[in-house]
């Protein structure tokens, strides 16, 4: 029986998916076996802890958290500063209130800061417009994050977070091999797809041989504003259940909040976050970098 038009265009995509697939696992392993090749930093700079902020999909508010654990660590002290590694959409700027073009010198590019003196390093940065496309092909974004991370003059910092793109493109696999990345935030949504997209993000770390922090589930309810009762547009929350399916630590839930929307489109967010924000993904990325500079003491 000859296949009619559906069933032929089917086999096409399952064969080009195939591939897709394929060419992915080659690439990953090429770069399992070269081993990770760190880019030297700025002379004069000094990073002690490298966190990235990642997710297996878009939309789930994977930049909501990153400035969310840049300001609440830098409340408690820290020196700080964020890669905007998603290159195509960039939105840590605005949040931030930071719209000074980057300048450079003898140390390198000069990152911009946030009003508690956060630094910022973003493409949107060095555009004449903010809302101007990047039209790059991969190789020169790669190369830009490459840029990003070794001829930035950040200074000394103790936590430098990667915002990175969604999905495991290739960016992933340049950040995960020319940056020493010590853990990963997962960031999801609680919807029916959600441990596929996770695992996605999940079974990337672990090839790169990057250590899984935790998971924070993203617009997880909306609050009343009359009675204050939880409504969750998105049917039950999945934090648990999916954090038990990968041997996860549950870091926290965020609900959908107009406050804080207004506040990343103001540039006002550290002003308005409201303090001990996800304070267990807080607590628990501290705690990791302490057990790693422990290591590191002890020659381990």
């Amino acid at each position: 029986m000859a296949m009619d038009e559906a069933e032929k265009q089917r086999i096409r995509e399952e064969f080009e998916s195939s591939r897709n697939k394929g060419a992915q696992e080659q690439q990953v392993a090429a770069q399992q076996a070269a081993g990770p090749q760190v880019e030297p930093l700025a002379e004069g700079s000094s990073i002690k802890h490298v966190i990235g902020v990642v997710s297996g999909k878009g939309g789930v508010g994977k930049s909501l958290v990153t400035g969310i654990l840049a300001t609440e660590l830098a409340r408690r002290g820290a020196k700080v500063g964020i890669l905007d590694a998603d290159i195509t959409g960039p939105s840590i700027p605005k949040s931030f209130g930071v719209d000074s073009r980057l300048t450079a010198d003898a140390d390198g590019i000069n990152p911009a800061k946030s009003a508690s003196g956060i630094e910022v390093m973003s493409v949107n940065l060095m555009l004449p417009e903010g809302d101007m496309p990047v039209a790059w092909r991969g190789p020169v974004v790669t190369g830009a994050i490459k840029q990003f991370w070794g001829q930035t003059a950040w200074g000394e910092l103790d936590f430098l977070l990667v915002d990175m793109p969604p999905g495991t493109s290739d960016v992933a696999l340049t950040v995960f091999q020319s940056l020493p990345v010590e853990g990963v935030v997962i960031v999801s949504s609680p919807q029916d797809l959600v441990q596929m997209v996770v695992g996605k993000a999940v079974n990337m770390a672990n090839m790169m041989k990057v250590p899984v922090i935790g998971l924070v589930e993203n617009m997880a309810y909306v609050t009343c504003p009359d009675c204050g009762k939880k409504i969750y547009p998105y049917g039950p929350s999945r934090l648990e259940e999916t954090a038990r399916a990968f041997g996860l630590v549950e870091l926290g839930q965020l609900g959908i909040d107009p406050v804080l929307a207004e506040a990343c489109d103001r540039g006002d967010f550290e002003e308005k976050l409201p303090a001990g924000t996800l304070p267990q993904m807080t607590e628990t990325v501290v705690q990791v970098a302490e057990f790693t500079e422990f290591l590191a003491n002890e020659g381990l």
